[in-house]
């Protein structure tokens, strides 16, 4: 086999692998796969050659693009059972939608010791969160309007295609902290990471990145890690549904928070060059 072909095999492989522990960790603990894809991807991609200073940028992208399809099918799923707050959705919809294009257009002036220190602490209050946020904390009895809402909207967007994620991380305790019940803000938040990544991965495909690239990268997206991973995502995530009714996820999203923090120490440890 030539040198190519043996680092193409390599590449699927691996993505193979992070595709389906994504999966898994989705179904398990409900936990949006761009979260563990960030970190992955940027691992895969340095491990196989793929480096410079826009890196981050290629992992943030086709985590983003991931999103898009597991989120349709998220929405499509808990719209059937009906539990997607549609009036929320909409009334959401347009700020979340000006905060992601407003993101992409960030990320595309950064290089990525920059974002992996954005991912990193970002990561860091995400995780403590979930390790040591409370189901009965409240900031209000309702969905905020006004002014509030068109600050929070946008900044869910912005904050979100910083790191490469749905609106499952920022969506889901902003609306539980305004009394959404939690299978209502899961399902909605679906919804939120369609309306994230759609306009953001448009941007980001046409983005001319400098590093150099693996083989099908249109813009700043890996067409290759994208379908990979989205396939074996696809497969796993019902076994991940499947283990989350045979145990009790609550010490598992513990290890995991656990396991985020550390994720985000050590994009941290590198942004710093340590």
């Amino acid at each position: 086999m030539t040198p190519e072909t043996t680092l193409m095999i390599e590449m699927a492989l691996l993505l193979a692998a992070i595709g389906a522990f994504a999966g898994v960790l989705a179904g398990l603990l409900g936990v949006g796969g761009g979260i563990v894809l960030v970190p992955a991807f940027f691992y895969a991609f340095q491990t196989l050659g793929y480096q410079g200073p826009q890196l981050m940028q290629m992992c943030l992208a086709t985590s983003l693009a991931t999103i898009i399809v597991t989120s349709l099918r998220s929405v499509h799923s808990h719209n059937k059972k009906g539990a997607v707050d549609w009036h929320i959705l909409r009334t959401w919809a347009p700020g979340i939608v000006i905060g992601a294009i407003l993101g992409m257009l960030l990320v595309a002036q950064l290089r990525t010791n920059t974002l992996q220190a954005i991912f990193g602490g970002l990561a860091l209050v995400v995780g403590l969160y979930m390790g040591f946020g409370r189901a009965h904390w409240r900031l209000g009895q309702a969905m905020p309007t006004g002014i509030a809402r068109a600050a929070l909207s946008p900044a869910v967007g912005f904050l979100s295609v910083l790191m490469g994620i749905g609106g499952g991380s920022f969506g889901v305790p902003l609306m539980s902290l305004y009394n959404v019940p939690i299978h209502r803000a899961v399902a909605t938040a679906a919804g939120f990471g369609v309306l994230i990544a759609v306009p953001s991965v448009i941007g980001f495909l046409f983005i001319d990145i400098e590093t150099a690239r693996p083989p099908y990268t249109v813009g700043a997206v890996n067409l290759v890690a994208f379908g990979i991973v989205i396939a074996m995502t696809l497969i796993t995530a019902p076994l991940g549904v499947k283990l989350a009714h045979a145990m009790d996820p609550k010490p598992l999203k513990r290890v995991f928070a656990v396991f985020l923090v550390l994720v985000a120490l050590n994009m941290l440890r590198k942004a710093l060059g340590w």
